[in-house]
């Protein structure tokens, strides 16, 4: 009896390691939970990415459905998300800009290169991200119109995560 114990737990504990293993791997590693999700936006002011033109601020995310998106010049799948979301912004949906550590110059230059989906950009050096919880670049907020985080998106949007997820969304919250 002892005998066939020995062969019988060495087996149940692989068995036990595989299911594991294979429950760990169905974990999405583009979505990070948020604390904020169902919570207002951080308060915050960010100054003007361009000179001349307005800043971002908490106020600007109130009475609309809106993104914001996070991103910076040095990012490189930050120019990956760049067509989507100026294919989102071309379909009336306004997204926010939160230029991450970045230089101004380098900002506008990589704005003027790729195309500007953003409704207007705050230039910051790290505080309010971190007040938004995020992890890096690029990651997008989806705000309804009473100024409350429903959803985080961590990494580049594509075209296909705008028409499966972020559209529906701003459908459901434009109700």
């Amino acid at each position: 009896m002892l005998h066939r114990w020995l062969f019988v737990l060495p087996v149940a504990l692989f068995a036990l390691l595989i299911v594991g293993f294979y429950v760990g791997l169905e974990v999405h590693s583009d979505v990070l939970p948020s604390a904020l999700i169902d919570k207002p936006a951080p308060e915050f002011s960010l100054p003007p990415l361009i000179k001349g033109q307005p800043g971002f601020s908490t106020g600007d995310l109130k009475g609309h459905v809106s993104l914001v998106n996070s991103f910076a010049s040095w990012c490189a799948p930050c120019r990956d998300e760049v067509p989507a979301l100026v294919a989102l912004a071309r379909s009336g949906v306004p997204i926010y800009g939160i230029d991450y550590k970045d230089t101004p110059d380098a900002a506008r230059a990589w704005i003027t290169a790729l195309g500007d989906p953003y409704t207007r950009i705050g230039a910051d050096s790290g505080g309010v991200a971190i007040d938004w919880g995020m992890y890096g670049v690029p990651e997008t907020f989806l705000v309804d119109r009473t100024g409350r985080i429903r959803y985080k998106h961590v990494g580049p949007l594509s075209e296909a995560d705008v028409a499966r997820t972020i559209l529906p969304l701003v459908a459901r919250l434009e109700q």
